[in-house]
């Protein structure tokens, strides 16, 4: 049964799924780099809905992200409250004129500059978040790892990745397992309780899965240097992929792209959409 709660991998067959782990990384990256770099809207719109297109060609549902997704969207509403917070008129010294929506108390005034900002650093989470997360689901953790080393990472920094990949499942089901135990005890933790009273619940439960998770990487480590893990500078891996066709039309494809959007990021002179000037 696929985990619906946990960021890990879920073996579909799908173009995505088929294509190289080193293929998804390079255009993830590419993709984030233009993304984080430019502030012209309609680039960032474009990717977020290619972004939906390539999710909807994955066969990833919904269900199976839902809990990530959530997660994801509670610090995105706090990030978006934090710069409002903390810089209220950041929108006004970018974009240079200042049109009033609702007059408010001191220096917390909402105006058109900083609401259309936000909704700019909004759709850049919604441009990014969703392909990190696909490049993880569609790329097994032992195939990524050797797409960090073809990059040129490390093999011992690659593997350490690969395993914590591996490792969030286990940490879920052995909370779970805690969890259910506890609540077989009698300490509520469902959502019959507030929600203050879950999370105080909850932090009990943090002891035996430290201990559990420390056990395993104890023995993980005592696996490791018995067969001499980390002695040579290079080694193969079993899962890795050659690029086929359809990687090197992918990546091609790719870098046009993202050399059309840096262009026209940059050619007036200003990565910022001002509908205001």
């Amino acid at each position: 049964m696929t985990d619906k709660r946990m960021l890990t991998y879920i073996e579909e067959h799908s173009p995505v799924h088929s294509l190289c782990g080193a293929t998804k990384l390079i255009i993830f990256l590419l993709w984030s780099v233009l993304a984080m770099t430019s502030f012209q809207t309609p680039i960032l719109i474009a990717l977020a809905i290619m972004g939906i297109v390539f999710f909807r060609i994955s066969k990833i549902r919904f269900a199976d992200i839902s809990f990530i997704i959530k997660l994801m969207s509670f610090f995105l509403i706090l990030n978006l409250a934090a710069i409002y917070l903390f810089s209220p008129e950041e929108g006004v010294s970018i974009y240079k004129t200042r049109n009033v929506i609702l007059e408010g108390a001191g220096r917390f005034t909402l105006t058109a500059e900083q609401l259309f900002y936000e909704f700019n650093i909004f759709i850049k989470y919604i441009t990014v978040i969703p392909p990190a997360i696909l490049l993880i689901v569609t790329t097994h953790p032992s195939e990524f790892a050797a797409s960090l080393n073809r990059i040129g990472i490390p093999y011992t920094a690659a593997y350490a990745v690969s395993l914590t990949l591996r490792y969030i499942p286990d940490i879920q089901r052995d909370y779970e397992a805690i969890s259910q135990s506890q609540q077989a005890r009698g300490l509520e933790l469902s959502r019959k309780a507030s929600f203050v009273k879950r999370l105080k619940r909850t932090v009990p439960l943090l002891l035996p899965l430290i201990i559990s998770s420390l056990e395993r990487i104890d023995v993980i480590n005592r696996a490791m240097e018995l067969r001499g893990f980390g002695k040579n500078n290079k080694r193969t891996w079993y899962s890795a992929k050659p690029f086929s066709r359809a990687d090197r039309a992918a990546l091609a494809v790719s870098v046009l792209l993202f050399a059309a959007g840096i262009w026209f990021t940059f050619r007036t002179g200003n990565r910022f959409f001002n509908p205001f000037g």
